[in-house]
């Protein structure tokens, strides 16, 4: 069975529409996947006029329930008004409740099963904030929508580096005191799980990052990893993960050193994420830790791009690529798992206590 995916459009000004009309073009996606767009299709129309010509007659199946779903088309479920205003390249207010009303939408369909995996296009992560988005991203506003209690972890994937992280959209200034050896262990935990469960790695090497320059040096320059990161990457090693570290971030990249591990671990943003975009702007952003499926381009709105037809889609491509292999290999380790090996004790054979 094809996976049915969802789409949201983002923000209705950035390069959302852009990305994501020109991955769901490619003939191939429609053969692999049940491709659901969860925006509005006027509004993609006046994206899709900004494009080349390939893109003028796009047209796409409308419907009101994944239910009505049809293979081999362009689905789509109207989430706001035609007349929603359109200001390309520009922050507005209806913007983010456009990009909150898609995104509402898709998480209950994904809650009631009707859909088996999110693909996110990029928020503005300031005017979509209101009542019922106090959230600082996707992430965050997932692992409660999601979460049941549980933590998730923000991953950035690519062919040539996978990078988890302690913390996700902090202010740099809140950081250190976030950095806990329980904070740690979680993520080392769910990282290593995910390692295995998703992408099939059976004893993952995790490399884990220092806080401080030089890792501390021994003290002189900060006491987090003496008193926190060592001890908890102990802990780690100790319940069976293969955790080392913590290394200098700039020595760490600058010698290749990520190239020996099946994951990293970084303490903040940037940290993690300015190597990773250095080395591949066609990343995936992967919340782990979740029963459900999300993936996203590794970029932003790029409101300098919307409009002129210069946005490379690669990323959402992969992110949607990344879903649904996602999909299968979840199904294929449930299949494998859900009728394991039973022990038959023959009727003449006498149990001893």
């Amino acid at each position: 069975m094809k996976p049915i995916i969802a789409i949201t459009a983002g923000d209705i000004n950035g390069v959302g529409y852009e990305i994501l009309l020109k991955g769901i073009a490619d003939p191939h996606i429609c053969e692999i996947c049940k491709p659901i767009v969860y925006g509005n299709a006027k509004i993609a129309k006046q994206h899709a006029l900004t494009l080349g010509e390939e893109y003028h007659n796009l047209s796409f199946n409308i419907i009101q329930s994944p239910k009505q779903a049809k293979d081999g088309r362009l689905n789509l479920i109207p989430c706001y008004s035609d007349n929603t205003p359109v200001n390309i390249g520009q922050s507005t207010k209806e913007a983010g409740q456009a990009a909150l009303a898609s995104l509402k939408r898709a998480c209950q369909d994904l809650k009631n099963g009707e859909v088996h995996a999110l693909v996110t296009a990029p928020i503005n992560k300031g005017n979509i904030q209101c009542e019922q988005f106090k959230y600082s991203g996707h992430t965050e506003y997932l692992t409660a929508m999601f979460g049941k209690g549980t933590n998730s972890l923000m991953m950035m994937v690519s062919d040539c580096m996978r990078i988890a992280l302690v913390t996700n959209h902090t202010p740099l200034a809140k950081v250190p005191s976030m950095i806990t050896k329980e904070r740690i262990i979680e993520k080392l935990t769910i990282l290593n799980t995910t390692l295995q469960n998703d992408f099939w790695i059976r004893k993952p090497r995790i490399a884990v990052l220092a806080l401080n320059p030089h890792a501390g040096d021994n003290g002189l320059l900060g006491a987090e990893e003496k008193e926190i990161i060592i001890p908890a990457i102990q802990e780690a090693k100790e319940s069976g993960l293969m955790a080392f570290g913590p290394y200098s971030a700039d020595g760490f990249f600058g010698a290749g050193d990520y190239t020996h591990f099946d994951a990293v671990l970084a303490m903040y943003h940037d940290q993690g994420l300015i190597p990773f975009k250095s080395l591949d702007m066609e990343g995936v952003n992967f919340t782990a830790g979740l029963q459900m499926i999300r993936t996203s381009p590794d970029h932003g709105t790029a409101y300098a791009l919307a409009g002129k037809n210069t946005a490379n889609p690669s990323s959402f491509s992969n992110a949607l690529y990344m879903a649904i292999d996602l999909y299968k290999r979840r199904l294929q380790t449930a299949e494998l798992n859900k009728d394991p090996l039973q022990i038959v004790v023959p009727e003449n054979t006498h149990k001893h206590a």
